[in-house]
């Protein structure tokens, strides 16, 4: 390369950076571009030249050429997006563009969340007990061995304990309640409601539970239940038949048959176990549904009350698995996923 084509280049590239430079707008931009990129721009004259050239002249000029298009285009959209920023500044300070009602660019729909099933079933069952004189009683998650053992009848070398595998807390013990725990039942409630209320009383009580056991399609560690207790006196089985018979059929919107067997619970004496005949088309089958039973004069008397004055029943159930039967849910890790593909169908 000859020095005097050398200084031709180092002109050329100084006459257009200036051009780019002064370019007051896009237009005036294109326009620079046009002058040396060009059908006949400047530059592309020059790559023209390349093949009249000797095959030494080419490996010499040609990237010398190169160098100079790509500093031109370099410094090209360096200025170019300088100037599109000013534009759109400038046309934001002048003008007032509504996109409340605009087709161009109308704007993204809100994504509505869906309540959680067992919110849903929680409410219904709330109003359901509520219509028959019930209300809700609320007690805390984190429990005493008192309250959650030893109050409802299960005292420290009571086989039942062995049954509930509790989640025990890494926390100082209480002379009179023992260590704290995750509550294994809905039952405690009973105890602070009585101790709180006395009698007569009318209540049920939803909320978590939480049991230390492995974890398959229809266990999992932490599910719902609800508790009902009713003290009065002269109060028997025939009431608690009546009235859950009553529920089952507001809950599943159907006639239902109940049934009761015997069954053990330490805070209920009798205790029993309360089945209903489920139809499912032509298919139907006897399914348990809850505990319940008389409260335990040893209960009754941990909460304050004289067994001789007052008696009362009381029932357990888990929300979580009749949430199972009502939506046809066959696997109880779900309720706890957040799978969104599960929750938008409630």
């Amino acid at each position: 390369m000859t020095p005097h084509q050398d200084s031709n280049f180092k002109q050329i590239e100084q006459a257009f950076i200036a051009a780019i430079k002064d370019s007051a707008d896009t237009t005036a931009l294109k326009e620079v571009e046009v002058k040396y990129l060009g059908r006949s721009g400047q530059i592309t004259e020059l790559l023209k030249t390349l093949k009249e050239m000797s095959p030494e002249e080419k490996r010499s000029q040609g990237q010398q050429i190169q160098n100079l298009k790509t500093s031109f285009t370099t410094a090209y959209e360096l200025r170019e997006r300088t100037l599109l920023r000013e534009e759109i500044e400038t046309k934001l300070r002048a003008e007032f563009f509504d996109l409340t009602y605009s087709e161009i660019a109308p704007a993204r729909p809100l994504d509505h969340g869906s309540k959680h099933p067992l919110s849903i079933l929680q409410k219904e069952v709330e109003e359901i007990f509520a219509e028959m004189g019930f209300e809700i009683a609320d007690g805390p998650e984190v429990e005493s061995e008192y309250y959650n053992f030893e109050a409802l009848n299960i005292p420290s070398p009571h086989p039942a304990r062995h049954t509930q595998d509790t989640f025990f807390l890494d926390h100082p013990t209480d002379p009179k309640h023992g260590h704290l725990l995750l509550r294994t039942h809905t039952s405690p409630v009973q105890i602070r409601t009585m101790e709180k209320y006395g009698a007569p009383l009318r209540v049920i009580t939803p909320g978590r539970v939480f049991r230390y056991e492995a974890t398959d399609a229809t266990h999992d560690s932490t599910f719902n239940q609800v508790e009902g207790l009713l003290i009065d006196e002269g109060v028997g089985l025939a009431h608690l038949k009546g009235i859950m018979s009553e529920f089952l059929k507001r809950f599943f919107h159907d006639e239902i048959t109940v049934r009761f067997r015997p069954g053990y619970f330490p805070f209920v004496e009798p205790g029993i176990e309360m089945d209903m005949l489920w139809k499912r088309g032509k298919e139907q089958k006897w399914l348990e549904v809850m505990g319940a039973g008389m409260v335990h004069p040893n209960v009754l008397r941990a909460g304050g009350l004289d067994p001789e004055q007052y008696q009362g029943w009381a029932f357990g159930f888990g929300l979580t698995r009749m949430a199972l039967l009502r939506y046809a849910i066959d696997d109880i890790r779900l309720i706890h996923s957040n799978d969104l593909r599960f929750l938008k169908q409630f």
